[in-house]
């Protein structure tokens, strides 16, 4: 049996610092998908994305939003319109996408192990971006048992 963590030593340096880089860069794209995902859903929903609408969901200001879009649009995932609001690039949909598909996935997991909807719909917000590949498959596949 696997020691409780508290007794655990600690991992090589490297090792460790590889794991809080890991954990910066989920941060840094945690972002980028969130805002892809709710102008995916806005225009799928609404027929558009407006920085307006965006700060209202998020519970941002519209400068907050202004200058997340300018990165979205430096990164090739937003473009904008004049007078037509927010648009996904292919890039951007791709992330949206797959962005919905890790938190659909986390959702079901998190449900089929107990937690109620409304809960795994909350907690699934920000573990979806930290889970790795390996995480994710496993609850795939243990999903798929549960069938």
């Amino acid at each position: 049996m696997r020691k409780p963590a508290a007794e655990r030593p600690l991992p090589p340096a490297d090792d460790h610092a590889a794991r809080f880089a890991r954990q910066r860069e989920a941060d840094r794209s945690a972002t980028a998908e969130d805002y892809v995902e709710l102008i995916a859903d806005l225009l799928r929903e609404e027929n558009e994305a407006r920085a307006v609408d965006l700060a209202r969901r998020m519970g941002v200001s519209q400068a907050t939003v202004t200058a997340t879009i300018g990165r979205l649009q430096r990164d090739g995932l937003v473009e904008t319109k004049p007078y037509r609001g927010l648009f996904l690039t292919e890039a951007g949909q791709a992330m949206a996408t797959a962005a919905k598909t890790r938190h659909d996935l986390m959702v079901r997991f998190l449900v089929a192990v107990g937690l109620d909807p409304e809960t795994a719909e909350e907690d699934a917000e920000g573990l979806e971006h930290h889970a790795s590949d390996k995480a994710l498959a496993a609850f795939a596949r243990f999903l798929e048992t549960r069938r």
